[in-house]
């Protein structure tokens, strides 16, 4: 399978009004593709494709919420229709919930599933066609780790994830088996320094928090761009990410007992008081918060497993001394990309 570079590619970004879609959006403007950006938020599209063009950038915006399949569907067509194809869409959207299960309602979680997995599912939708009749292309879906293990006070939003994963798993194996050459990514960041903290709607008194440490955006937009051009399966982005995978493979239980130490407290931790009638974006977008970073930038630290993978010589590096160290043994050391 055999993707174009970047600098080649249309590439559709869902989700780009702020955080990790927006970066992403500069990213590939920045490295010579062209552009479609989309979120609810018009003011926020609109001061991205400035930036964009301002730097020499072509892109154009599409608003639309993808809680509605036509409107997820106009952003492919419209996509076509003014740069002739689509080769790479990325889909972001989530909204956040923070609240005891039991505190809250059955409108609040269905709407979460909406958004969060129903309209990567209309996502992967409006797309497929076009990247079908185009002979190649990628889809790349912004989950988290979450869909691996689920947090507290998050029912709804791990729900989403998981089920996110569940499509995507049979999708790529429909693709595959009619030997359609479109790479299905998932995406799985740890805690990430966004607005998303700012914009969730909380039924905890304050502000919500993730259970630090938390990364930078770079290195999810990082991540997304090394998709567009390499088929890749899964990519967990943190270290954190990385470690709760493994640990909760071993032992779900040892997962719940950290969790039971940190879940809870750190997610109260902002210490800024909130209501639920505070601004958020369930339903509606924050044009203040239109922003690629977040409020805790001063937790964020880098991850030491990123910096390798995107960094092929480390990794060679890494595999030669391991190599050496297995002298009686039939095994080889094998680099992916």
């Amino acid at each position: 399978m055999q993707l174009k570079p970047i600098n080649q590619q249309v590439v559709v970004v869902v989700g780009a009004s702020s955080g990790i879609g927006r970066e992403t959006a500069l990213r590939f403007a920045k490295g010579g593709a062209k552009v479609v950006v989309s979120a609810r938020s018009q003011s926020g599209l609109e001061s991205l494709v400035k930036e964009i063009t301002d730097f020499g950038g072509e892109a154009i915006a599409v608003v639309a919420d993808v809680e509605h399949f036509e409107q997820v569907k106009a952003i492919a067509d419209k996509t076509v229709d003014y740069f002739g194809r689509l080769d790479t869409w990325v889909h972001v959207p989530a909204i956040g919930l923070f609240a005891n299960f039991d505190n809250t309602t059955p409108e609040e979680f269905k709407h979460v599933i909406d958004v969060s997995l129903m309209g990567q599912v209309y996502g992967a939708m409006a797309a497929l066609p076009h990247l079908k009749r185009e002979g190649r292309g990628a889809l790349i879906h912004v989950s988290s780790m979450e869909a691996r293990r689920s947090l507290p006070y998050q029912s709804a939003y791990s729900s989403a994830k998981h089920g996110v994963d569940g499509f995507i798993d049979a999708m790529r194996l429909e693709l595959i088996h009619d030997k359609w050459p479109i790479s299905v990514t998932s995406i799985k960041p740890a805690v990430i320094n966004t607005p998303f903290w700012n914009n969730g709607l909380t039924k905890l008194g304050v502000q919500p928090a993730g259970v630090p440490p938390y990364y930078d955006p770079r290195l999810v937009a990082n991540a997304i761009l090394h998709a567009a051009e390499h088929p890749t399966r899964d990519l967990l982005v943190g270290d954190v990410a990385k470690i709760l995978d493994v640990l909760h493979r071993i032992s779900p239980q040892l997962t719940d007992t950290l969790l039971l130490l940190v879940g809870f407290q750190f997610q109260r931790s902002s210490g800024v008081p909130k209501s639920e009638d505070d601004p958020n974006n369930f339903y509606e977008p924050v044009p203040e918060h239109d922003r690629v970073d977040g409020d805790y930038g001063h937790l964020v630290i880098p991850s030491i497993s990123d910096f390798i993978e995107q960094n092929p010589p480390l990794q060679w590096q890494g595999c030669f001394i391991l190599k050496r160290k297995m002298v009686e043994s039939d095994s080889e050391c094998i680099v992916e990309e």
